[in-house]
């Protein structure tokens, strides 16, 4: 072997222990599939899982929880130290805190920085690490690739390999199997590599995991996928649905993304007739969905997270097809910040004020409420926006500092002490609830995601195509002697009126 990185020379005793490992790995085994279950489920079949993320944290602990040895790795000493200590540094994951720490503390779950060193130890590797996009939005497998580097350097005959970080299809067969043969100079048929996506969302991980979706498996062979469905037959309470290769997995994952980025695009172009149709798009999108054949998702200021926004770029540009009804949802969806920021602009004009010499607060600034993730948060374009246009910008956020997205921060508590000339509502954290608009300055408030009632204050209030209610996207502020009087405001606008909550999206 190159370098002797494997500990794989031609010396007896060492052909004799790979023999002993090839023999007791789930790829490749002759023993019963009942036997294959109880080793993986007792400890014989160590895992390690290389990312330690949001994801991969839960996904370790679970792994703990089922089979008794796992391995957790990441290249923050601080993550690794956290994890040995049995805490988990996740936020906002139910149980994830108490799963950890019984983990650790029956000695199921390690943690270390040293993947090679893990990858010796394992039969069994789980990769999932973020795969992100670079400066022209290719996808970037260097985080995966130096990953596999690590499970090459400990990998050994009859190992399975599990990738649940998403890839673009084709790239287990393309680019991880050779990737993995090359550097621990094993055959492809010596070792098991399959495709097992994760399915799950931020705060609901742990139940995720356990079986809330069925487990999708793919291997680059039928021995790579059949070896994966058995662990994942223990891992998840729900079917394991075997498709026919990697590459097939692949495209689920991919497709699952891609439909979600093209359906909230089409409710994002249909939200933004609102205006011009006078009525509420929420209120048609939601008696549209009566049908069952309709499935249209909410419209609002952007798509954020780690998952959607990246998803279709895995294709595009990648295949010969132009791919038009995906590009053009992409296109739709980064425009909607700056779509939101042009509605605010605009419902300034009508009271005199120009955005240029103005106030704003943004309420929310991570992608989704009560996740502390702000990847491609539809929050920090709309800074950004705001900023271009000369706007004095502030920040409300229960789990970021706003001040690293460039907006001065202001606590929840703190807002009735400023006086803003606007504020948007671009994600709704539950601490919001709090806000006693009725003891704020009266102001402009753009509402990205229908999630306020400021029909009974002096606010002027824009709902981003309208309210699931029926209210339309506009409401005059109107001083409170004219509210009580029943008068409309100066323009000759009805002031409506909302009966029930808005929806929580």
């Amino acid at each position: 072997m190159p370098g002797g990185s494997n500990g794989r020379t031609d010396g007896s005793d060492e052909t004799d222990e790979i023999d002993s490992r090839a023999a007791s790995g789930l790829y490749g085994s002759s023993r019963s599939e009942r036997r294959q279950r109880d080793r993986l489920t007792n400890g014989e079949l160590p895992v390690a899982v290389y990312g330690l993320g949001k994801m991969g944290l839960p996904l370790a602990a679970v792994y703990a929880e089922t089979t008794g040895n796992a391995i957790g790795v990441d290249v923050d000493p601080a993550v690794v130290d956290a994890v040995a200590d049995g805490e988990s540094h996740v936020v906002g994951e139910p149980g994830l805190d108490e799963l950890v720490a019984e983990q650790v503390d029956a000695g199921r779950l390690t943690a270390t920085t040293d993947g090679t060193e893990a990858a010796e130890t394992a039969r069994i590797h789980v990769i999932i690490v973020p795969t992100l996009l670079d400066d022209d939005d290719q996808p970037d497998l260097s985080t995966v690739e130096s990953v596999v580097d690590d499970i090459a350097a400990g990998l050994a005959p009859g190992d399975l390999v599990i990738a649940e970080s998403t890839l673009p299809p084709g790239t287990c067969r393309d680019v991880l199997e050779p990737h993995l043969a090359a550097e621990s100079d094993l055959s492809p048929d010596e070792f098991g590599l399959a495709f097992c996506p994760e399915r799950t969302s931020s705060g609901t991980a742990l139940r995720d995991i356990r079986g809330r979706y069925p487990k999708v498996v793919g291997g680059v062979d039928d021995e790579s996928t059949r070896a994966a469905a058995i662990v994942y037959g223990e891992l998840s309470d729900n079917d394991v649905h075997a498709v026919s290769d990697a590459t097939t997995a692949e495209a689920v994952k991919v497709f699952e993304g891609i439909y979600r980025d093209v359906n909230i695009g089409l409710a994002n172009e249909l939200g933004r007739l609102a205006d011009e149709l006078g009525i509420s798009v929420r209120e048609a999108i939601d008696t549209a969905n009566d049908l069952p054949m309709c499935q249209l998702h909410d419209p609002g200021p952007g798509v954020g997270g780690h998952c959607i926004p990246y998803y279709p770029h895995f294709l595009l540009d990648r295949t010969d097809e132009p791919m038009h009804v995906t590009r053009t949802a992409r296109r739709v969806n980064d425009e909607m910040p700056s779509v939101v920021v042009e509605r605010l602009e605009r419902e300034l004009e009508r009271v005199d004020t120009d955005l240029a010499d103005a106030s704003v607060v943004v309420l929310g600034i991570t992608y989704r409420p009560g996740v502390e993730e702000t990847r491609a948060s539809p929050a920090i374009d709309v800074i950004d926006a705001l900023h271009e246009r000369g706007a004095a910008v502030a920040g409300v956020d229960p789990l970021v500092d706003p001040a690293d997205y460039g907006a001065r921060p202001v606590a929840t508590d703190d807002l009735t002490e400023e006086a803003f000339d606007a504020a948007v509502i671009v994600t709704p954290h539950e601490a919001f609830d709090r806000i006693d608009w009725d003891a704020l300055e009266p102001t402009v408030v753009v509402d990205g995601r229908d999630a306020v009632d400021l029909s009974e204050t002096a606010h002027r209030e824009y709902a981003f195509a309208g309210s699931s209610d029926g209210r339309p996207p506009r409401r005059e502020r109107t001083p409170v002697s004219e509210t009580e009087t029943g008068s409309t405001p100066a323009d000759g606008e009805p002031t409506p009126r909302r009966t029930d909550g808005g929806n929580d999206v």
